[in-house]
């Protein structure tokens, strides 16, 4: 069989080799203004051909389109969008630091959603309704259907309502990842469906992305890798977080009130969620779940390590040494994983029935719990919230995790109050820094303050937390403050650089 014959072996419904086009080609039927919902979620299946054609479209002509994906971009397709100008608007979830800079200008209008809405309110025609959607494929099946690569998002979606589809069949994934998937769309509210997920192994839906075979405008290939996770090697900051976490997950079990495969876990992207998974390997926790958005190098180390049987998610998003593990050896990875939509793997029904021990990290938090994990400065995005809402306010624990203090101890993470509310205290039951961890629960404000302070601030930092709290307690209030010094470590960190006293 020829390369060409084996490129053509993967589009099996034969009116769509009439349509096989160059991605430059396929970019063309992108029209002014359009909105375009791509696949792609957290680096892993997105569009790696149109797309970036698209943005070298814009670098010479006057075009510009709304892109919802499912979460941030591989490759530097967003960068190159929003360098070229190619951009109006950009949901749910980014992270590139050129698009990045856009969002922050103004120049480009960032929509910063909860995961799990984003299709309902498309549904709910809340945002622009979907005019092109463009979904990376494995191979097309017999009837013209997609098999997805290693994410979901929200494609099964976008394939369902654009009025023109382009799919990009991808050579680089193996057909052995058929299987994995479990896709659906849910109803329009108020006649929704409930969602029949009883455990993480559960699967409700199809193993392929249905859709219309007329709405299929261009069928393009593509041979590119998803771009690999870059992950340090845990640190000692990391390691102590980790080990701070196991410890109190061990007590947990000593007072009976979890088992030693504890709950079915869920971890945010980085370096520290991830390395807080891996302490799990040399921990006394066996027969693990997991049931979050992104399967990381970790929840890989886990199942090899024997501690982890089955993790659900809605994308594979690994390092390049992790990835070739995995898709050169998918067979023996199949049968312990899922990959779902986002509106499902983030479900808060779904959530708050497994009882997911959400782990996510925090930009900072203040002194009472609430905790800011999207901006810079109170007014600067650096992400998003991504999924982290949707978990935090439905786990059965909720745990957030960052550094004491970084930058040199420059910048303390735990201050009098936060510049952004992501978080409120309300949803947050566990804070951990490299410091220790303090637990909320049960808590008022004023013994959550005290218990932060005393375990997780930086000791260059804790006397003038200490200072403040005490002063704001002589003018009461349930939540004690001093408004006028409230972001002095803020205005500090402006002026001098330091939010040391």
């Amino acid at each position: 069989m020829t390369k060409e014959d084996s490129k053509l072996e993967r589009i099996k419904y034969a009116p769509y080799r009439e349509r096989i086009v160059s991605a430059e080609e396929a970019a063309l039927l992108i029209h002014d203004q359009a909105v375009v919902g791509a696949s792609g979620f957290t680096k892993a299946g997105d569009s790696k051909s149109v797309l970036p054609a698209f943005a070298l479209r814009a670098a010479q002509e006057n075009v510009a389109i709304t892109l919802i994906t499912g979460a941030s971009l591989g490759q530097t397709t967003d960068a190159d969008l929003a360098t070229n100008n190619a951009l109006i608007r950009r949901m749910p979830f980014q992270a590139d630091s050129v698009l990045r800079k856009t969002i922050n200008s103004g120049q480009v209008k960032y929509i910063d959603q909860h995961l799990s809405e984003t299709i309902e309110q498309l549904q709910e025609k809340h945002i622009p309704q979907v005019d092109i959607a463009i979904i990376e494929a494995t191979y097309i099946n017999e009837e013209g259907f997609i098999i997805p690569t290693t994410s979901i998002g929200n494609s099964a979606y976008f394939a369902s309502v654009a009025r023109k589809i382009i799919i990009e069949v991808n050579t680089a994934i193996p057909l052995e990842i058929e299987g994995v998937h479990d896709n659906s769309v849910p109803k329009k509210q108020p006649r929704r469906e409930i969602i029949p997920i009883h455990t993480v192994e559960d699967r409700i839906g199809e193993t392929f992305i249905r859709l219309n075979p007329d709405d299929v405008i261009a069928v393009v290939y593509s041979s590119i890798e998803d771009t690999p996770a870059q992950l340090p090697e845990p640190d000692v900051k990391t390691s102590a977080i980790s080990g701070h976490l196991l410890r109190f997950f061990e007590e947990e079990v000593r007072k009976g009130k979890l088992t030693h495969s504890l709950l079915p876990l869920q971890a945010g992207i980085g370096k520290v969620a991830n390395a807080v998974l891996t302490g799990f390997i040399d921990g006394p926790f066996h027969d693990l779940t997991m049931y979050s958005e992104v399967l990381q190098d970790s929840t890989f180390d886990l199942i090899d390590s024997g501690k982890m049987t089955f993790a659900s998610g809605s994308s594979i998003t690994v390092t390049e040494e992790c990835y070739g593990r995995i898709i050169n050896n998918f067979g023996q990875y199949k049968d312990k994983l899922v990959l779902r939509p986002q509106n499902i793997s983030n479900a808060p029904e779904v959530i708050r029935r497994l009882g997911i021990i959400a782990i996510n990290t925090a930009i900072e938090f203040d002194i009472y719990g609430n905790v800011n994990s999207t901006h810079i400065g109170g007014s600067k995005m650096m992400n998003g919230i991504g999924g982290s809402g949707d978990f935090a306010r439905n786990a059965y624990l909720s745990i957030f995790v960052t550094q004491a203090a970084s930058k040199e101890n420059n910048i303390s993470h735990v201050l009098p109050m936060v510049s952004h509310v992501d978080h409120t205290e309300h949803d947050v039951d566990i804070l951990v820094t490299d410091q220790g961890l303090a637990d909320l629960r049960g808590l008022s404000p004023r013994e959550r303050a005290e218990v932060i302070i005393e375990n997780c601030v930086h000791p260059d930092y804790k006397a003038e937390l200490r200072d403040y709290y005490e002063r704001a307690k002589e003018r009461q209030g349930h939540t004690p403050h001093l408004l006028e010094e409230a972001f002095k470590f803020h205005i500090r960190f402006q002026e001098k650089g330091s939010m040391k006293p």
